[in-house]
């Protein structure tokens, strides 16, 4: 896209209208962007950075204690402010790292020390919170999923252009060295050309997903006393057109991932980690142009009360480059299907187990072969590779790959990449990519539809894109 071309988020709502993209962004929070822009101050090159934790929740309270760690390892950062609307939550961060704490996010942004923030919180405040720190010149550790719509994708997309900040989407997985080993070895020609991709995510529990293991505090809610308060209207986001309004619900608001108002389940919260790091695999990241999600509820309803998202569920997407993804989830079996990608002259197995978030010491090459017998039928059959000219033989290659702690990995990743303002390992442009498909599958799961996008004018509808 040429300078001339790109989309300045000021036009968004025009082009919102002219495209056919939803109408209630017209509404949203995303209408209403500011104008005036922070920079952030330059970093030197011996600047610890300041880091403030917004959603200090199981993940966002993980998240910082393995920033709080790099940081003490090498004294490049440290954690600065948290935030929560949970009170209990909110003391406790605070507590530990001796830091401010705030229940609304917008006041942390205006703390004048920090460098950046961590976005933890629920999916559908992901895009709003992000955008709103790059607006005010931070730089962003952005949880997956990205966003929670398409329409915020592209926003955000657009917010990193005008903004220039760094903005790093957590998916760890993506800063091992499996996917970028993979890359090499796919552009050096040893699968020909790609025709599909598959990845599956499965695991089990007794109580269904989201619910044994997210307990709800009884006490905890809008009317609670001291640390048992939550600020309930503003984790709605109702205010910001971010999801509806809604009577206090523990089960919302502990198991959110449950609820197509604040999460994609399956998809948007485990297919991020197998999506992304394809996409950094393949020759470049890449939009799907046609999507198609099934599945169900398959795990048991008396452990599924008051569930919306299936619990076991399977997309395929389409690309125009002429290949395809194709992956599996339940949350109802634990066997997962080995991660690869087939190509016309060999296949890349990335992952023999399957657990794209697992450790590795190899990748393996299978190449395409061809055996043929001769007169004598007693003979071991002669195996020669599939086409002419194929340089890589016909046995198993294994390639070797480096083993790191990828989430220690990530995070130092994002904070060089603060001081040298170079791409992270998983910038807004490939996380965007994977989003919109993820994303199209959701919806495509929900209307009973296959979905199709247009990549020109960001537009997601159910009928196949003009060429």
């Amino acid at each position: 896209m040429s300078a001339n071309d790109s989309l300045d988020r000021r036009d968004f709502l025009k082009t919102v209208g002219a495209t056919g993209l939803a109408l209630e962004a017209a509404t949203s929070a995303l209408a209403a962007r500011s104008t005036a822009k922070a920079t952030g101050r330059v970093l030197g090159a011996n600047d610890r950075i300041n880091v403030g934790v917004i959603g200090y929740g199981g993940r966002g309270e993980y998240v910082a204690r393995q920033f709080a760690q790099v940081g003490k390892k090498n004294n490049s950062c440290q954690i600065a402010a948290v935030c929560d609307v949970y009170e209990k939550r909110k003391r406790k961060g605070a507590e530990l790292y001796q830091v401010k704490g705030y229940l609304d996010y917008r006041e942390l942004l205006r703390q004048p020390d920090l460098d950046a923030v961590i976005v933890a919180t629920p999916d559908h405040w992901h895009g709003k919170i992000a955008m709103d720190a790059m607006d005010g010149g931070k730089d962003v550790y952005l949880e997956k999923p990205m966003v929670h719509t398409n329409e915020e994708a592209h926003q955000l997309v657009e917010t990193v252009k005008e903004t220039k900040r760094v903005l790093q989407v957590g998916s760890q997985t993506t800063s091992a060295d499996i996917w970028w080993k993979a890359k090499k070895a796919i552009a050096d020609g040893m699968i020909g050309q790609m025709v599909m991709s598959q990845g599956s995510y499965h695991r089990n529990s007794f109580g269904g997903e989201w619910n044994d293991g997210w307990p709800i505090d009884k006490n905890a809610g809008p009317e609670g006393k001291g640390e048992d308060y939550i600020d309930w209207n503003m984790w709605l986001g109702s205010q910001f057109k971010l999801a509806p309004k809604r009577a206090y619900d523990g089960d919302r608001f502990f198991r959110f991932r449950k609820y197509w108002d604040y999460s994609g389940g399956i998809a948007t919260d485990l297919f991020y980690h197998v999506v992304a790091p394809l996409n950094i695999c393949w020759d470049k990241p890449q939009f799907p142009h046609k999507v198609m999600a099934s599945g169900g509820i398959y795990g048991g309803p008396k452990f599924e009360y008051k569930r919306e998202v299936p619990d076991t569920f399977h997309l395929v997407g389409e690309y125009a480059e002429g290949h395809s993804l194709v992956l599996s989830s339940s949350m109802a079996n634990s066997q997962h299907i080995p991660g690869l990608i087939r190509g016309h002259e060999g296949s890349i197995i990335m992952v023999d187990n399957g657990q794209f978030e697992s450790t590795t010491d190899h990748i393996t090459l299978k190449p395409e072969v061809s055996r043929k017998r001769g007169a004598d039928r007693d003979a071991p059959p002669v195996i020669t590779p599939m086409f002419e000219g194929y340089k890589f033989g016909v046995e198993e290659v294994k390639i070797p790959v480096e083993k790191t702690d990828t989430m220690a990995t990530h995070v130092t990743n994002f904070l060089t990449c603060m001081h040298t303002r170079e791409k992270p390992h998983l910038p807004v442009e490939t996380g965007a990519c994977a989003q919109v498909l993820i994303t199209m599958a959701v919806e495509s799961y929900r209307q009973g539809k296959v979905l199709y996008f247009d990549e020109k004018r960001w537009k997601v509808s159910d009928k196949p894109v003009k060429a």
